[in-house]
């Protein structure tokens, strides 16, 4: 799993630094940081909430 997130669109609500704090953090502007571009597998269910929960849809997963 590859995991991709577009600062540009991000709105910085922090859904995904929430519930996937190995993969996701947040700059001191508030915007999505990627701390893991190929996350462990068993982490799949938690990025996969990240990108439901994501209101601006900046978030991806590629397999």
């Amino acid at each position: 799993m590859r995991v991709s997130a577009e600062r540009d669109r991000c709105v910085g609500s922090g859904q995904c630094a929430l519930l996937s704090p190995e993969v996701f953090d947040q700059d001191a502007d508030g915007l999505v940081t990627l701390l893991s571009e190929e996350p462990a597998e068993e982490l799949r269910e938690q990025v996969a909430q990240a990108v439901d929960l994501c209101p601006s849809r900046s978030i991806r997963v590629h397999d």
